[in-house]
């Protein structure tokens, strides 16, 4: 019996896809348990906005990666883009904020910075402003450099300006008038008037000195954006003014939030 050779056909092999590596710095927002190794974390970055990646075996005491990937931990990164998802397979701490984990209403106020971040930072472009900001409110926070209530303002406005939805405080919208005794906020469209100019009954009475506040948090430097002090009674009014913006600009409501204020009532 003769057997014919078949003649085999070359088949052209895809070629395979390179991973891309990625180096650089980020603040663990969220952390995800999957599985009995591995966790998925949500990441502030400062080239990539925010990245959502696995960290493979991280879950182990002894890995490494547990504690340098954990929630507010800010790291030196590496990691490499996989079929359908990032991986973190180096991570080194550079700062831990131990002190958050000490006083339960501080973390629950961290844990609603990081909340915010996550629904207002960027995706896939550089978040240097975000991160900077964020680091610097949570180091405040941990060392007690400035009440809770001012960095709780503070963020809250700030990253609503940095993600598009600064109020126009600079005058009157009606009239071009920089100041009165007594200023009126509208929530809603984030407009400012002055006494003269105010008609309804939806916006808030706001003292100059609040309003003051409200205009060095959108418009200063990060250098000097937690340099100004108020009285406890003038943070509180000012905490629950950025508040209610945030809400209502958003349009959610954050279950970080509501923990952080029940804490408070205790």
């Amino acid at each position: 019996t003769i057997i014919k050779n078949k003649t085999l056909k070359n088949k052209k092999r895809k070629p395979r896809k390179r991973k891309m590596r990625y180096n650089t710095k980020g603040l663990i927002l969220r952390e995800q348990n999957i599985g009995e190794r591995d966790k998925l974390v949500t990441v502030l970055t400062e080239d990539m906005g925010i990245v959502k990646a696995f960290v493979r075996g991280a879950k182990s005491i002894k890995s490494k990666k547990h504690s340098t990937t954990g929630q507010f931990c800010y790291s030196q990164l590496s990691f490499y883009s996989g079929k359908d998802s990032y991986i973190i397979d180096e991570a080194q701490s550079i700062e831990m904020f131990f002190e958050l984990r000490s006083d339960i209403e501080k973390l629950a106020l961290a844990q609603y910075f990081a909340e915010l971040a996550c629904e207002l930072s960027p995706q896939d472009e550089q978040a240097t402003d975000y991160l900077r900001l964020i680091l610097n409110a949570l180091y405040m926070l941990a060392h007690d450099k400035k009440p809770a209530q001012q960095l709780k303002a503070i963020v809250e406005l700030r990253l609503m300006s940095l993600s598009g939805y600064a109020p126009s405080l600079v005058a009157c919208e009606r009239c071009g008038e920089f100041e009165t005794p007594t200023m009126y906020f509208d929530v809603e469209h984030g407009l400012l008037y002055c006494e003269n100019c105010v008609s309804g009954n939806a916006l808030f009475p706001l003292p100059l000195r609040i309003v003051t506040a409200m205009r060095h948090i959108v418009f200063s430097s990060l250098e000097k954006l937690f340099s100004f002090k108020m009285t406890d009674s003038e943070l509180s009014e000012l905490s629950y003014i950025t508040e209610i913006y945030t809400r209502v600009k958003s349009d959610r409501n954050f279950k970080t939030l509501e923990f952080y204020n029940s804490m408070r009532t205790l």
